[in-house]
């Protein structure tokens, strides 16, 4: 009861944000659709005609559709860039196939006698098609569209990483966040959307098409409608266009915080972690919410501006140790500890842009690194317990569960089981509380406002302290988890708003109070 009534909380709260994204989620799922019934179903007709070719065309289309939607928008990024385009193709091929395949299984399921006998009364191959064979294949037909219809509303959640809009956004940024309300704010409305429009198909299959057919000049204003409003309000917001992270939007000390501070106004696009780089290099957007310490900050030319007004805590970062691990095997404190105040910002700088863009290997820039400390020894592990590490989907993390995991092997008697990008805050955190993982990094700022239920009048008191913050942390994850921060390996991974350095040397920003207006 107490989850449902947070959730209409939330729901009110974020009433207009919540309709943008279902506006945004049906444009997206309509327009694909229409799209891919436009060219499915001529193409189904045309390989019933030409059988030689039905194994070619259905196998191209069973190939895009065994694409991963993640790796399918990456492929068109680089051709369509970020927003509506991209997304609006991944999601056309994803409805390709089972379109294409009913359209052709249907008309091939019309038994040859009838057709002999439409053909034996004189009708044309044309009338033929259109009086009998569609007719007899419709509801197989819209069977191949219910499906598709279904695909795509959950594929085009995805979407939200990479600035398309739609129910995504509250979706990935209640997972970055630990917030279960969110996510069910961004799935319920989604899943409402594929029963309704698999419902609204349901009916025309049931007959109701003669009922409706003189309704389509309205129902294609209201569709033309619901794509405008989707598109709108991407084209003409107000303020510096900007890409964000749903994490970001979602957290306190993030963009509300950031508003707050400075008066600032964006047209915000939502995107993925790894893609707001690459969008601003492009020029797709002016501002980007980035990580301090990130390598592509040199690889792609960009500037830092000077949180002037300290609306980004500290973030510091620090191993993170299930209840009772540090217990049960004691030595691991003091294996992780010889990390303790070792790695600088610049430090993990140069380690991230060595994986992003020198492409050495996570584990190989661990070794180098542990070698140059004089803390690198070969692995003694024979076989004994082994211990997960888990971590986040970003290079910083993927290169420090490789430190863990290699001090680990070569300091204890323990074998480790390395999980790489499992997902955000809250999957990692919620394995970690679950067991399934045994140890991640985690940052005090994080733990602080999304992990800790901390009071804002706390939060005030010692967010510019970042000692303070980690014994903060540090105490409260003790008494609520029984879970272990050890000490912090010496970086601050702070927020930061990032611009191309050839922009703020035109325009002579250097600070982010420089962004006002």
């Amino acid at each position: 009861m107490e989850q449902l009534n947070l959730l209409g909380q939330f729901i009110a709260d974020n009433r207009a944000k919540l309709l943008e994204q279902v506006l945004e989620h049906i444009g997206l799922t309509f327009i694909s659709l229409l799209l891919a019934a436009l060219v499915a179903v001529p193409l189904g007709i045309f390989i019933t005609r030409r059988q030689k070719l039905a194994g070619s065309f259905l196998g191209i289309a069973g190939i895009l559709q065994t694409v991963p939607s993640i790796a399918l928008l990456g492929f068109l990024i680089p051709i369509l860039g970020i927003g509506v385009k991209p997304a609006i193709v991944a999601l056309f091929f994803y409805a390709l196939l089972p379109i294409l395949r009913n359209t052709y299984t249907g008309i091939q399921g019309v038994d040859s006698s009838v057709k002999e006998a439409a053909l034996g009364i004189g009708l044309s191959k044309g009338q033929l098609l259109r009086q009998v064979e569609l007719p007899l294949a419709l509801p197989v037909i819209f069977a191949g569209l219910r499906t598709a219809t279904v695909i795509n509303v959950g594929v085009a959640t995805l979407a939200a990483y990479i600035g398309a809009g739609g129910l995504g956004e509250f979706i990935f940024g209640g997972i970055a966040l630990n917030n279960s309300t969110m996510i069910l704010a961004g799935a319920l409305p989604a899943a409402g959307l594929a029963i309704l429009f698999d419902q609204l198909l349901a009916l025309l299959q049931r007959g109701k098409v003669g009922k409706l057919r003189g309704k389509a000049p309205v129902l294609l204003i209201g569709a033309a409608f619901l794509s405008s409003a989707y598109f709108w309000p991407q084209a003409y917001a107000p303020g510096w266009k900007a890409g964000f992270a749903p994490e970001f939007m979602g957290r306190k000390d993030g963009y509300n915080n950031l508003v707050q501070t400075y008066g600032l106004e964006f047209n915000t696009t939502i995107l993925n972690n790894s893609l707001m780089y690459s969008a601003v290099k492009e020029k797709e957007v002016d501002v980007i919410s980035g990580y301090s310490t990130d390598g592509r900050i040199k690889a792609y030319e960009l500037a830092i501006l000077e949180d002037d007004r300290h609306a980004f805590p500290p973030y510091f970062c620090a191993p993170l140790l299930r209840k009772g691990l540090a217990g049960e095997h004691p030595e691991l404190l003091e294996t992780l500890n010889l990390l303790a105040g070792r790695i600088s910002d610049s430090t993990m700088t140069l380690l991230n842009y060595r994986v992003d863009f020198e492409k050495e290997s996570p584990e190989e820039v661990a070794r180098n690194y542990l070698e140059s400390l004089s803390l690198w020894r070969p692995d003694r592990a024979q076989g004994g317990e082994t211990l997960t590490i888990g971590s986040k989907i970003f290079t910083e993390q993927y290169i420090l569960v490789e430190l863990f995991g290699q001090l680990i092997n070569g300091y204890t008697d323990l074998d480790t089981d390395v999980r790489p990008g499992l997902g955000g805050t809250k999957i990692c955190f919620d394995a970690l509380l679950a067991g399934e993982i045994g140890l991640y990094p985690e940052y005090t700022g994080t733990g602080l406002q999304v992990l800790l239920d901390t009071p804002d009048s706390v939060i005030q008191q010692i967010i510019t302290d970042a000692d303070a913050v980690y014994d903060y942390v540090k105490v409260q994850f003790r008494e609520q988890y029984g879970i272990d921060w050890l000490q912090p390996l010496g970086f601050n991974n702070t927020y930061a708003l990032m611009i191309r350095e050839e922009m703020g040397r035109q325009m002579g920003l250097k600070k982010v109070s420089g962004l006002v207006r």
